[in-house]
């Protein structure tokens, strides 16, 4: 299990919803060790354990057939790759973005990808809402499948509430030098390692920065680590690596649990983000909210969820990314007003509010909630 990703906003989303709302009866129907991730929850929350895989055919119907004795009001499908069909109620749905009808596309041949598209498109419009977790990602469903834009709640996502645990003592300092021997400046990225992610041109910005540095003789200690998937399927980023000449400068530390995740954050001099894609793109935020300065897209749903805390480049130029990274190390009045910037950006988003936006979508499309609480209707919160 990674951090990162549709198992944050699940998590998030039923332990708010359980914070919130003690009246309607929820449904969690998924895998016992997921969840077990979401931790205790009010009585008025029951799980039903599936055991099937979740992305294949007897995961959809072992879903069916538990859904089916529920008499439920209201169905959430939390993302675009749990696809509905002919469920017994209405639905409401959850897109994260739109990645799998872009760059995965290729990897399809014609007729699947034409299959997949209408079915998504069909999926879209029967729902009874859709979820947006950006304007941009609005943007790219009503553009795509031409769903109405009254049709689609912009619900944004939100950082876990154990990023805001205040800065890095020295214990927290201690941990990240024994566990992980970090003992020097580092620029640092988190997230998953994929093409869209754009790690390959970051390794290639340091290796540009580092030879800058070194003419300036400063910063001659710096590291790049990167935290998130491991490498086994990603064996041309190591190639990156060798070829930038910083094999010993850059560091791929795999998963790191949020613990020890939000001490990285804290610690490091700038956090980089250049990607390609992004539905949200939540890691700068968690960035943000430890004051430290990022380096972030200017495409895609980043330059609204940055705002005006970081500095935007063109992903694609690798020696854009490296002057930005420069300047923000360089410039210390600069970082200081990023810090500023970076704490306010962090507290526009909160899963409280989006939670209750939800609600109130549960009870507009499922006539759930204090009008018919008499009757036990159940909102039923999909764990896929």
């Amino acid at each position: 299990m990674t951090e990162f990703g549709v198992g944050t906003y699940i998590r998030n989303i039923v332990r708010m919803l359980g914070r919130l709302d003690h009246e309607n009866t929820y449904y969690l129907i998924g895998r016992v060790d997921k969840m077990q991730e979401i931790g205790g929850l009010p009585p008025n929350f029951i799980n039903i354990p599936t055991q099937a895989p979740e992305r294949s055919w007897q995961g959809y119907h072992e879903f069916r057939a538990s859904l089916a004795g529920l008499r439920c009001d209201l169905v959430h499908v939390p993302n675009l790759f749990a696809v509905p069909r002919r469920l017994p109620c209405r639905y409401v749905m959850t897109v994260h973005d739109m990645l799998d009808h872009m760059s995965r596309t290729r990897e399809r041949n014609g007729l699947m990808r034409s299959l997949h598209f209408q079915l998504t498109k069909r999926v879209l419009a029967n729902a009874a809402r859709v979820f947006a977790v950006s304007r941009f990602t609005k943007s790219e469903i009503e553009k795509l499948f031409e769903i109405p834009s009254d049709h689609i709640e912009v619900v944004y996502n939100a950082i876990d509430e154990r990023f805001l645990h205040g800065h890095a003592t020295q214990g927290d300092r201690d941990l990240i030098a024994q566990r992980y021997q970090v003992t020097y400046p580092y620029l640092l990225y988190a997230g998953r390692i994929s093409a869209h992610k754009n790690v390959a041109r970051m390794i290639e910005a340091f290796s540009a920065l580092k030879a800058e540095l070194e003419k300036e003789g400063i910063y001659q200690d710096l590291r790049f680590i990167i935290i998130g998937d491991d490498l086994s399927g990603n064996p041309d980023l190591r190639r990156t690596v060798v070829r930038s000449g910083v094999q010993n400068d850059v560091r791929f530390l795999g998963f790191v649990p949020i613990d020890a995740l939000r001490i990285f954050y804290d610690l490091a001099k700038v956090f980089v983000f250049p990607s390609l894609y992004e539905g949200f793109g939540l890691p700068p935020l968690e960035a943000m909210a430890h004051g430290t300065p990022v380096i972030a897209s200017n495409v895609s749903s980043l330059p609204e969820v940055v705002g005006n805390a970081a500095v935007l480049v063109n992903p694609e130029n690798v020696f854009e990314i490296m002057r930005a990274i420069h300047r923000v190390l360089v410039d210390s009045t600069l970082r200081d007003r990023m810090k500023e910037r970076s704490y306010k950006q962090a507290t526009k988003f909160s899963w409280e509010k989006s939670v209750l936006r939800i609600l109130e979508v549960y009870r507009e499309v499922g006539q759930v909630g204090s009008n018919r609480a008499a009757k036990n209707d159940a909102v039923q919160s999909g764990v896929a």
